[in-house]
């Protein structure tokens, strides 16, 4: 494989990507900071296909759009990462779209019998047999000039990325899983997962009270916490802590003098604009309304106590399953709906579908309908089929 120095120009790149466009997978990763800005400063984007790889300078005076239009628009080409959450967000801030197609290694790696959030120095020493030079792992990427070493370690990352993705997928098509991981695939390119607005911040938080005027309160605050962060690129803490916050909006100030005695603030927002619109939005803020409040315990059914005993079973039946199948748990199934299902719902469960069904669900369904029990025999725990389920 060619590993080219560092792309800095238009030009390079335009080159480069002209190339990648008639190869069927590209692997993309991604190095940023974001310890101090609200916004996620891209430093480094690596990208490598079977015959070349390369690292890509967007703090240079360089057009990224090529590359982006590449990650974005082209369908032709697959692109693969490890754990991609924080890439796509970076591409989604800088397009509105997230990579499609795409193919998250992490993901399959659940699908593979290798856990549910495999690292990715621990998924290319299993798979490839060898360990990663993790010396560089705390760079700060932002600074130039990068060095020889730090090039290396960030194009690393794509190139054993690309060596693993072909593995990867043959096992899934001689195991026949390939299909499994489409609705995963799907729902982590959803561009929705990485927008939101500032009026739904409040959501993300532990919530203080259900009291309507104090999350109405809540809401407005985290909504002008969040605006006021994305404004001044800052850490939302930086503008205020959610500890502060949460003080804030149960023990609202009287005027803008005692934000000065709340701890967390400085002093200077008894007198200081950031302070006077804090003040305006506590004001303006409107207790929520019946149809706003959330639920109690957000998605979950009403469970009775036989419920919670109920999907305690089903954990433990998906706990045997998915050591049974070398399927990582999550993957099967989420606590919500197996919760639901032991509350009696039956209906648009992932679990009563497709592969899901034929792996856990069928069981899943016959074990709180009666008709699948668990017994010990010789000091281990089976299972055992009590009734045949009826015909359709």
């Amino acid at each position: 494989m060619q590993i080219h120095p560092l792309i800095a120009t238009s030009e390079e790149l335009a080159s480069l990507v002209d190339r990648l466009k008639t190869q069927p997978f590209i692997a993309v990763d991604t190095e940023f900071m974001r310890e101090n800005t609200y916004w996620p400063e891209l430093c480094l984007i690596q990208v490598a296909s079977t015959e070349e790889a390369a690292a890509i300078d967007p703090l240079a005076d360089i057009d990224l759009k090529p590359l982006l239009d590449l990650l974005v628009n082209n369908e032709d080409v697959l692109k693969v990462f490890h754990a991609g959450g924080q890439d796509l967000e970076i591409v989604h801030n800088l397009t509105g779209k997230t990579p499609y197609p795409l193919f998250d290694t992490q993901i399959a790696a659940m699908a593979l019998g290798h856990g549910e959030q495999i690292g990715y120095s621990n998924l290319i020493e299993s798979l490839l047999g060898h360990s990663l030079d993790k010396g560089a792992r705390f760079t700060d990427w932002s600074r130039r000039p990068l060095d020889k070493r730090q090039i290396d370690y960030a194009i690393a990352d794509v190139t054993h990325l690309a060596t693993v993705f072909p593995k990867m997928v043959e096992k899934l098509r001689r195991n026949g899983r390939g299909a499994w991981l489409d609705e995963e695939m799907e729902r982590l390119a959803d561009p929705s997962s990485f927008a939101f607005e500032p009026e739904d911040a409040w959501k993300r938080l532990k919530l203080p009270s259900r009291n309507p005027a104090v999350l109405g309160r809540l809401k407005a605050v985290a909504a002008w916490r969040e605006t006021e962060a994305r404004s001044k690129n800052l850490p939302r803490g930086r503008i205020v802590k959610d500890d502060t916050l949460s003080e804030i909006v149960l023990h609202p100030p009287k005027t803008q003098d005692d934000l000065g005695k709340i701890r967390g603030l400085s002093a200077g927002w008894r007198a200081n604009d950031i302070g006077a619109r804090l003040m305006a939005t506590i004001a303006a803020s409107k207790p929520l309304e019946a149809d706003e409040l959330p639920d109690r315990e957000p998605r979950r059914p009403g469970l009775t106590k036989d419920g919670v005993l109920i999907s305690d079973l089903l954990k433990l039946l998906l706990k045997i399953r998915s050591k049974e199948i070398g399927v990582a748990a999550r993957l099967i199934a989420r606590s919500d709906d197996l919760e639901a299902l032991a509350a009696g719902v039956r209906k648009d469960l992932n679990i009563l579908k497709g592969w899901r069904f034929d792996q856990f669900g069928k069981d899943a369904l016959d074990l709180v309908e009666g008709r699948l029990g668990f017994g010990v025999e010789n000091g281990k725990l089976k299972m055992s089929r009590i009734a045949e389920a009826p015909a359709d």
